[in-house]
């Protein structure tokens, strides 16, 4: 089903259909799996908003849900080591996300949780979410592949023993600036 979603959304992109169905303030390491923040974070289907209004890294769109955007810039761009701090949100394509949650959501992903979206001019839905319950629009679950960067605080790239994406940058990309919640 999700691959003949994930297909149909590619497919509206390409013909321009345009629509698819359906606080911690310290620098990055603050938080983390073993930091002080335990604040319960709200994840909504409020906190997703248009891809673009992060901050791009390399290939992936950046921001923090409790404020502390520099301390995940500052992980992400490599000015500080891994873990990120609870609040990081990351999206490599409008309909997946992962956010690093408060210290003990979930030890074995270091308090990542991740999320397939639908996504629509309308705003997102979180169609699923978790470590086991969320799947990738190719039927996979997330964890499983991104358990495969543990050196990088479950960051998948390209040259951290991450499996290879199914489809290339350029399709990524199409992705990210064809997301229908951009204005």
């Amino acid at each position: 089903m999700k691959i003949v979603w994930f297909v149909a959304f590619c497919t509206g992109l390409v013909f321009g259909c345009g629509e698819t169905s359906g606080v911690d303030s310290g620098i990055a390491g603050n938080g983390g799996s073993g930091g002080a923040q335990s604040t319960p974070i709200e994840v909504t289907e409020a906190s997703f908003d248009c891809i673009l209004e992060g901050t791009k890294v390399r290939k992936f769109y950046v921001q923090n849900l409790v404020g502390n955007l520099e301390g995940s810039l500052a992980v992400a761009n490599g000015a500080v080591d891994p873990p990120y701090p609870p609040g990081t949100l990351l999206q490599l394509v409008p309909q997946e996300a992962m956010v690093k949650r408060e210290a003990g959501f979930s030890p074995e992903t270091r308090d990542w949780e991740f999320f397939f979206l639908r996504i629509s001019s309308g705003g997102t839905t979180i169609v699923e979410r978790g470590r086991d319950e969320a799947e990738n629009a190719f039927g996979g679950n997330c964890f499983a592949c991104h358990s495969l960067a543990t050196d990088n605080d479950f960051i998948c790239e390209t040259d951290n023993g991450c499996d290879p994406l199914m489809i290339d940058d350029a399709f990524i990309e199409m992705l990210q600036v064809g997301d229908v919640r951009c204005d």
